[in-house]
């Protein structure tokens, strides 16, 4: 009877702890980069040795979009500009926002001359939300001269340090990685480098709280309207649906499809271990989540 009831109990916390293990990087050697009229710098389609091909997502570094927008794509884009604070550049006789898709195709050139030789994907095959044309996945990307793509990137002054992070092929850990490109973003906007050149920096504070308030804004207005009975599975609803949960906008939805990629919620409180989620946020929407097993 105690071995049993042994076996019982630990049944669950061996789940847990089976759960808890991320998913190991896995290296692709040998790739190449597959021309599309859609990619950008930080976005594009690749083809393994073995001839597999995926679209791939660059972890912790974000470009400027490009190509054909759409209202997504443009809001996405419009966040970007208030982020390097070219929103109205003075001096400059084009226009604000064709500037910022010409510095975009800047970075998808910058991209594909850095992979014109063969290079190395590193990936846990993690979906990164936030594409509903191609199905992406998270990777690092090291180039034929051994950099990582990402870095360059943002040393070049051509993206930001934003989105996911986690450890690195070299055993980085997440945050020290995310924390590495932000100093390097630091560098790039002192040498005014890539886009840095371009920002007006009197308005880059003002833009930026613009950015900040609209996102409360976003977040506050989410969840009005929901039916009572309304219900969702936190580990399997689609970006929109969780999207219209109270306090939960456009970015924490977008945080909690990567934390579940990771390690699936067992219950409302695990939530807070999504970065921006504390318990006065949980609160408002802990009564439309349930955990049932498909």
């Amino acid at each position: 009877m105690t071995r049993i009831i042994i076996v019982v109990f630990c049944l669950p916390f061996s789940i847990s702890i089976a759960l808890a293990q991320p998913k190991p990087l896995e290296s692709l050697k040998n790739c190449t980069l597959v021309p599309t009229d859609w990619a950008d710098g930080d976005s594009f389609r690749i083809r393994t040795e073995d001839d597999t091909e995926y679209t791939i997502r660059l972890y912790a570094a974000d470009c400027l979009e490009t190509g054909e927008l759409d209202e997504t794509d443009k809001r996405r884009l419009r966040d970007q500009r208030r982020h390097f604070g070219i929103t109205d550049v003075k001096g400059n006789a084009e226009d604000p926002v064709n500037l910022a898709i010409s510095l975009g195709d800047q970075a998808k050139a910058f991209t594909q001359e850095r992979l014109k030789r063969p290079f190395t994907i590193h990936t846990r095959f993690h979906k990164a939300p936030g594409d509903g044309k191609h199905e992406r996945f998270y990777a690092f990307v090291e180039t034929s001269e051994a950099q990582d793509l990402a870095t360059e990137l943002v040393k070049a002054g051509l993206a930001q340090s934003r989105g996911r992070s986690t450890e690195t092929f070299s055993g980085l850990s997440g945050e020290r990685y995310r924390q590495s490109l932000e100093d390097y973003e630091d560098q790039a906007a002192k040498r005014e480098a890539g886009i840095w050149k371009f920002t007006d920096w009197e308005k880059l504070p003002f833009e930026r709280d613009v950015q900040r308030k609209e996102d409360e804004e976003d977040q506050a207005a989410s969840g009005r309207n929901l039916p009572q009975d309304f219900r969702l599975n936190p580990n399997t609803a689609a970006r929109d649906d969780l999207d219209r949960l109270p306090g939960i906008g456009e970015t924490l939805a977008d945080a909690i499809i990567e934390a579940r990629e990771d390690e699936p919620f067992q219950n409302a409180g695990e939530l807070m271990r999504v970065p921006g989620i504390k318990r006065k946020t949980l609160d408002k929407f802990r009564q439309y989540l349930e955990f049932s097993m498909p």
